[in-house]
């Protein structure tokens, strides 16, 4: 993408990328954000700095994590919260954007993290969202993206550039996975990471999983029913 780096993020490049493409789907300069599922707080990290929102929260479900991320990431506006996906712990028309990626295939209940979007998102707010899925759970994950009370601005399938990221990571990601990583739980490692020849990452090349990010918008007007309940 061309983004101009520090040596300090250049080694994160294609995750940052990632990020940087979902985030900037919308403006975010002077708004309130809100990212869940925030994992160690790098793509939060960098969005607070490259992007200057007002705020930025992050949430995730790993209280560990969220204390990996207070240590590790410390600047003004940037605050990390532990919580969970499906029952976002804050008043309703709360945040400009929301911004989810990759983390909702993990979720027990798609829907209802969509319903939560939308309830602590302000009226004419963002959800910036990208993430997967295989070819047995498309229509589901498609049915709730239409059922969600937020309007599709963009959609994009990313499948190919994901697939560049992950080439080129692929030799880093396997030599992390083999010293840092027990041997039973190396073959899912490989997998998690996106490793040349490892499940994921044929089945991008394949077709058989649609990796995709979306710009979602909040409707400014609620319609509501005049019927009458006797």
């Amino acid at each position: 993408m061309g983004i101009a780096l520090s040596p300090e993020d250049e080694v994160n490049r294609a995750c940052i990328q990632l990020y940087h493409h979902v985030a900037t789907q919308a403006p975010l300069r002077g708004k309130n954000i809100l990212e869940v599922s925030c994992g160690h707080g790098g793509g939060a990290s960098y969005l607070a700095r490259a992007l200057q929102p007002k705020s930025y929260t992050a949430l995730d479900l790993n209280p560990a994590g969220i204390r990996f991320c207070k240590q590790r990431h410390q600047m003004k506006g940037l605050a990390f919260l532990q919580g969970d996906a499906e029952s976002l712990p804050f008043e309703p028309e709360t945040f400009d954007a929301v911004i989810n990626v990759e983390a909702s295939h993990c979720y027990p209940n798609f829907a209802r993290f969509l319903a939560e979007v939308a309830r602590v998102l302000l009226p004419a707010g963002h959800f910036l969202y990208a993430d997967f899925r295989f070819g047995d759970r498309l229509a589901e994950w498609e049915q709730a993206l239409a059922a969600a009370p937020l309007h599709v601005l963009q959609t994009r399938n990313i499948n190919a550039e994901v697939l560049r990221g992950m080439s080129q990571n692929s030799a880093r990601s396997l030599d992390l996975v083999e010293r840092r990583l027990p041997k039973f739980l190396r073959s899912l490692g490989r997998d998690f990471a996106g490793i040349k020849g490892a499940r994921i990452y044929d089945a991008l090349r394949s077709g058989e999983v649609s990796y995709r990010s979306y710009c979602f918008e909040k409707p400014r007007h609620t319609i509501r029913s005049t019927r009458q309940v006797p």
